[in-house]
């Protein structure tokens, strides 16, 4: 009988990373080493979290391909109409598998379809084993049970009918997609201590803890998964229960005790400031502080995964986005790589004057510490300052190497590590409030019914408030609200937009909407069928 080794093959092997030629140049000039950052106020030291008998299980989660290239994340972005990583000649072409993902012609030999297949299975793995060794107290059992549902879920998005693993060694027949989301329901309530979500809710009873550790699940954390279950349910089960997921998410909102960062309640020294550049705040608030590099303590994160440069390691997306130039903008001790970057018309999405699109990316001419223009000496266009231009020439074989808005949500600091410290957002209550205005909005039959949450976001943004909104604009907003955090796949699919063309993508079958099961797992474990198309 062929056990979870064979399941999870090549397992424990790092992360794979862009095999990209040229991937690194030598550049003219010095990182500054000996720069001193002026304070602008006070930023506590960042604590190390500490989740006792589960501290393995989360380190699980965040080195699953949550944040970093390779995985889970580049699966969920680069195959939206979010971001690409264009060909620059023989560099990021890897065989083609990017071009792959952005035009949806994947197949089951996709090495990252494969990698997030293996991370997700084995940061299950870590949970079957600490659930399976009997010595977790009830808070702790709970929390792995609603981690291992989480990831589960994943699973189900990427693969649809996927294995149940619950214990160690164990092998398990493929099941359908609906099964793995009764799996998944089932073990989210139990945590909760109620048999099913609706109205009158009570969740005081859970073994969960109700204090805002961001680090580990607690019941609005586990009732904010749950929520974004309900909301796929029409896709993963063949089932509408936006009712359970609107009861699920007014509830965070009304007893969780979190508040939406504006300008005036969160500010945090901007850590990225450059002494010589006058427009660089002294302080990031609102929307920004969110997502910055000192955005440990957050109050609008409920569940977020633990990202620390020394220590919890698995956040690139300063290597990720940036220029191998842009190593001089925040004195970075490694190059970036010069990958990712924004789909144009995604950005023209974007009024002028959303705070979220100046948060979200980093365009134009380029600046150093100094204040002085930061210079590519192979540019690829007549002027040899760094300028990032929202315009793309073309996906392959000769994408301009300057050429698409760079992702910046989750900003830089100065003299950051290729590991970064921002943590990162699973749950956070701007994400609960899109959860429940959709909810309500489609349970409804009345778009109009989202409102009353959105414009609450764009408030925040600084935008001027929709008198009217239907579920197109509803998407793009939630696009704009949710740029970077792993969704807009999942989103598109819901909304009926993924098979559509956009940008050097023609319109799509409808058989990609979940990925191949990666012909590895299905060699290695011999009793996988594969989806259908594939």
């Amino acid at each position: 009988m062929k056990n979870l080794k064979n399941l999870i093959l090549l397992f424990g092997i790092a992360m794979f990373m862009a095999s990209c030629t040229d991937l690194e140049e030598n550049l003219t000039g010095d990182v500054t080493s000996d720069i001193t950052i002026p304070s602008t106020g006070a930023s506590a030291p960042e604590p190390v979290p500490t989740s006792g008998p589960l501290d393995a299980a989360y380190g699980q989660l965040r080195g699953a391909g949550t944040a970093n290239h390779g995985s889970y994340y580049s699966l969920q972005e680069l195959s939206s109409d979010e971001m690409l990583i264009g060909a620059k000649g023989g560099d990021w072409f890897d065989g083609g598998i990017l071009i792959e993902l952005h035009r949806h012609t994947y197949t089951p030999g996709h090495a990252f379809v494969n990698n997030a297949w293996t991370g997700t299975y084995g940061a299950i793995n870590t949970v079957n084993e600490l659930l399976a060794g009997g010595t977790l107290d009830a808070d702790n059992e709970a929390q792995a049970k609603v981690l291992r549902a989480y990831l589960y879920m994943r699973l189900m998005d990427l693969y649809g009918n996927v294995k149940i693993i619950t214990e160690p060694g164990q092998n398990s027949p493929q099941v359908s997609s609906s099964e793995v989301f009764d799996f998944c329901e089932a073990e989210i309530l139990s945590a909760l201590g109620v048999s099913e979500i609706a109205s009158g809710l009570d969740v005081g009873g859970s073994a969960l803890g109700a204090d805002p550790t961001q680090f580990k699940v607690n019941r609005f954390g586990a009732l904010g998964i749950l929520a974004k279950l309900y909301l796929n349910a029409e896709v993963w089960k063949g089932a509408a229960m936006y009712d359970k997921a609107a009861i699920a998410s007014q509830y965070i909102i009304d007893n969780g005790g979190y508040t939406l960062c504006d300008d005036a309640s969160c500010s945090v020294q901007n850590l990225g400031k450059r002494a010589g550049v006058d427009s660089d705040p002294d302080n990031l608030t609102g929307y920004a502080a969110v997502f910055a590099p000192n955005n440990y303590d957050n109050p609008e994160h409920i569940f977020s995964v633990y990202y620390n440069e020394a220590a919890a390691g698995g956040m690139n997306f300063s290597q990720m986005n940036l220029h191998y130039s842009s190593q001089f903008t925040w004195n970075f001790d490694a190059q970036p790589w010069n990958g990712y970057s924004t789909v144009e018309d995604f950005y023209n999405s974007y009024e002028d004057g959303d705070a979220r699109k100046t948060n979200n990316f980093i365009v134009g001419p380029q600046l150093d510490f100094s204040g002085s223009a930061v210079l590519d000496y192979a540019s690829d266009d007549d002027d040899i300052q760094l300028n990032y231009t929202p315009a793309i020439n073309e996906l392959e074989p000769n994408h301009r190497r300057e050429a698409g808005a760079r992702p910046a949500k989750f900003s830089f600091k100065q003299f950051g590590r290729p590991d970064m410290d921002n943590d990162y957002p699973i749950i956070r209550l701007g994400q609960v409030h899109l959860i429940h205005a959709e909810a309500v909005a489609r349970d409804a039959g009345d778009w109009n019914q989202a409102l009353t949450d959105v414009n609450m976001l764009r408030m925040r943004a600084g935008v001027s408030p929709y008198t009217s909104i239907d579920a197109d604009e509803f998407l793009a907003e939630r696009g704009r609200e949710m740029f970077q955090e792993g969704s807009r796949r999942t989103d598109l699919i819901r909304f009926g937009k993924f098979n559509d063309a956009w940008w050097e993508k023609p319109a799509s079958m409808p058989f990609v909407n979940i990925f191949p099961i990666p012909q590895e797992q299905i060699t290695a474990a011999g009793d996988l069928t594969q989806n259908p198309g594939y």
